[in-house]
């Protein structure tokens, strides 16, 4: 547990150093993440027999958590945060590893709600350990490698799933407590292996809510209410509309995790060349069409390899949303990333919250409606994107600010 300053990390063995300890934390994370995923939609539908209706609550449940993020800011009070975002690691792991031993639906709603605890927790302050560990320079390249370790292991977990599902005639309890203690596991080693890290820049520990970020605020904003629509609705038609099974499920989630490890760690090296405006541009021009397209699998009876095609493609371009920690990396005091951290997936989750359940009911009678909805907000936030000056620092934080100085708070 002994602490050590961040310029002084590069001495320790490569295993041992700060961005081996995000690798890991990166790998671990979706080992239980990614199998509650992939399960989820088959395991509400065929244990609890949930409708539109029911994964709507749940998504909202969901989301609750990150709603109340900012709660992370009174923890570090008391906890530093590399220990709390290990800690959240455990609480994810072991809440799933329970998820099938309780297959009511209150039962699954208490569960959802522990693990979003530990999920939300550990990405709030992971994302704020990232932006202060990482250099200014090297974040880009280094963001793409930790989405591509994620997809990694998230490929394992979903390999694993199709081959032995169906072969071992694996339950829905054995994967959840193999996967879930797995992470668990992995976390525990985390705290134990290596010591604590200490950035050059102490954080503030009070709510930090600044005028010169709001146009990274209103970016998470739009992201939590877009991103919504994707996680809960896009897997959930693949499997009531298509009726997909779990190795199918899982077989689409394998090549999303294969394009993320192919293409990740390029997106990275290119946001760091052409910038993060030019990155999200592409990002919700191309979200635009693919959420356009879903509405017209119900509008127009497309087939269902069109279906899976877009998820695929969908699933890719959510990977550029890195690019927005870039940009406040660059616009942020360092003091502030921490709190800011916080505060951001607080804002990212005000439309999570509300949307599932509320799009649940329009679900039911009007499917493409919601995707329709979805494109409307990917073009919102390419308006917000376009406003990004090519070299965001802080004084810089919009195209705007060439025009007027920008605000101090």
């Amino acid at each position: 547990m002994r602490i050590v300053p961040l310029d002084q990390a590069r001495h320790l063995p490569r295993w041992r150093r700060p961005e081996a300890l995000l690798f890991l934390m990166a790998f671990a994370m979706p080992l239980a993440f990614a199998t509650w995923s992939a399960l989820l939609n088959n395991f509400v539908i065929e244990v609890a027999d949930f409708s539109g209706v029911e994964i709507g609550w749940l998504h909202t449940v969901r989301e609750i958590p990150g709603l109340l993020a900012v709660g992370v800011i009174a923890l570090l009070l008391f906890v530093r945060e590399q220990v709390l975002g290990i800690v959240s690691l455990v609480l994810l792991g072991v809440a799933t590893a329970l998820t099938a031993y309780f297959p009511s639906f209150g039962g699954i709603l208490a569960l959802t709600m522990l693990s979003s605890i530990g999920f939300h927790y550990f990405e709030t302050v992971n994302q704020s350990l990232q932006l202060q560990w990482l250099p200014r320079d090297r974040a880009p390249q280094m963001l793409g490698w930790i989405v591509a370790i994620g997809s990694a292991a998230s490929l394992l977990s979903y390999g694993l799933l199709v081959v032995t599902w169906r072969a071992w005639d694996l339950s829905y309890a054995t994967v959840y407590t193999v996967a879930g203690g797995a992470t668990a596991v992995i976390a525990l080693f985390c705290m134990l292996a290596y010591p604590q890290f200490e950035a050059p820049d102490p954080q503030r520990k009070s709510f930090v809510l600044r005028r010169r970020y709001w146009l990274y605020y209103a970016l998470q904003f739009m992201s939590g209410a877009r991103r919504q629509i994707f996680i809960v609705f896009a897997a959930f038609m693949m499997v009531e509309r298509f009726g997909f099974d779990v190795h199918e499920v899982t077989s689409l989630f394998i090549v999303n995790f294969l394009a993320n490890m192919l293409f990740a760690p390029l997106m990275g090296r290119a946001v760091g060349r052409f910038g993060e405006r030019a990155a999200l541009g592409v990002e919700y021009s191309g979200l635009i069409a693919v959420f356009l397209a879903y509405g017209g699998l119900y509008y127009f009876g497309w087939g269902v390899a069109l279906a899976a095609i877009l998820y695929v493609i969908d699933h890719v371009f959510f990977a550029l949303a890195f690019a927005l920690k870039t940009y406040f990396q660059k616009i942020a005091d360092p003091r502030d990333i921490a709190p800011t951290a916080a505060v951001a997936f607080t804002i990212n989750h005000i439309a999570a919250v509300v949307l599932p359940a509320a799009l649940g009911y329009l679900w039911v009678t009007s499917p493409g409606g919601v995707f329709a909805l979805a494109a409307m907000m990917a073009a919102a936030s390419l308006i917000l994107a376009l406003m990004i000056p090519r070299h965001p620092a802080p004084g810089c934080e919009t195209v705007f600010s060439r025009l007027a100085p920008a605000p101090a708070e």
